[in-house]
Parts: structure tokens; C-alpha cells; sequence
């Protein structure tokens, strides 16, 4: 089966208080790119999102950004990238970031990465993809979202294979591990190239 060759990441177009967040965005970062892994993610140049570019971009990573024409227009677009890709909206974004991804990783984040990983996770629950998503739990900052989700199960609002699919860590490292080791057994093989018609 082939091996992964990219990790979408979801994280903040902010750094937020607390400098564990932003150590935590260059570490993987720089742990994706040390396992010669292609960073995917939302293009910006702000925030967690464009310390983790940089920081995989300096470790000798290729990185694709994909951005919303909307806020490429407002100037956060990040100009040093190996790719950068401009749709027309947040839904194009993720659909093309989960084309481009073999597996997600979610760092801090506010509202926009909350739903991001909330869409991706619930493609992967109805079947329309097999990637596996892991939070990185710096300082316990998903605990409440962990909770509540563990809450909606125990509550038989949320089905309970949702917990099967969801790896978290707080370290970096050991995540992408078992990111990898996971993204390797349900990576399906590329389909043959179809023949042109006459």
C-alpha cells in the first residue's frame, strides 16, 4: 500500500496568549517536514497557520496553502509558498484540501478550525473519506471539545464510532506516529489511468 504523502493541517489564523501554541505549531510542522511529508493547509501567512508554513517551509517541506479569494484579496495570503491555490470559497477549500491530504492534523484554533475538523471528521463518519484526523492537545486546550464529544456519544446523539476515528496527543511526534501508521493502512491504492476514448 503506498505510503502518506501529505498532512492537512487545521489551526489558527491567530497565536493566541499562550507560547506553547505557537512552539507546538513549528514543532510539527517541523516534525511533517523531517519525515519528508508535503504540508497542506489554509494558505495564510498570519497566526498559527503561517508559523507552521514557515517553520516546514525552513525544514526543507513542500507546502500548498489553499485560500478563500476573500481573504487572499484582504492580503493574508502567504507569497512564499510551493503552491498557493485561490478558490472561490471555504467550500472549495476543503475539498480540495482533503484531495490533496492523506491525513489531518488540528493544532489550536478558534471557530473557522473548529469547523474544519468538525466537517472533515464527519466526512470520514459518513464514509466519504478513510483519513485519519488527531488533535494535538497542547496544554489541554481541546479537552473541553474532547468532552463534548465524548458527551454527545454518551448521550446516543453521536454515533460512537466517532471515537475510533479520532486520534489525540499532546505531543507531536507520537500523533503524527500513529497519524501515519493509520493514513498507511487505509490509503487506497491510485486508481489505473482510464483509457481515452476515441
Amino acid at each position: 500500500m503506498p505510503s502518506p504523502r501529505a498532512i492537512g493541517l487545521f489551526c489558527g489564523s491567530r497565536t493566541g496568549t499562550n507560547p506553547r501554541f505557537l512552539q507546538a505549531a513549528e514543532a510539527a510542522a517541523t516534525a511533517i517536514a523531517r519525515r519528508g511529508l508535503e504540508l497542506v493547509y489554509g494558505g495564510g501567512r498570519v497566526g498559527l497557520m503561517g508559523v507552521a508554513a514557515d517553520a516546514a517551509l525552513a525544514a526543507g517541506a513542500r507546502v500548498v496553502g489553499v485560500i478563500p479569494e476573500a481573504l487572499a484579496r484582504e492580503e493574508i495570503a502567504h507569497d512564499g509558498l510551493s503552491e498557493l491555490h485561490i478558490v472561490a470559497g471555504m467550500h472549495e477549500r476543503k475539498a480540495l484540501m482533503n484531495a490533496r491530504s492523506d491525513a489531518f492534523l488540528v493544532l489550536p484554533g478558534g471557530i473557522g478550525t473548529f469547523e474544519e475538523f468538525f466537517e472533515i471528521l464527519s466526512w470520514a463518519l459518513l464514509g466519504l473519506h478513510g483519513k485519519p484526523t488527531g488533535i494535538l492537545n497542547v496544554d489541554g486546550y481541546f479537552d473541553p471539545l474532547l468532552a463534548l464529544i465524548q458527551h454527545a456519544v454518551d448521550q446516543d446523539l453521536a454515533n460512537p464510532r466517532v471515537l475510533d476515528l479520532l486520534l489525540h496527543d499532546h505531543d507531536a511526534d507520537a500523533l503524527l506516529h500513529r497519524l501515519l501508521s493509520l493514513a498507511a493502512r487505509t490509503r487506497p491504492e491510485p486508481s489505473p489511468p482510464r483509457p481515452i476514448m476515441p
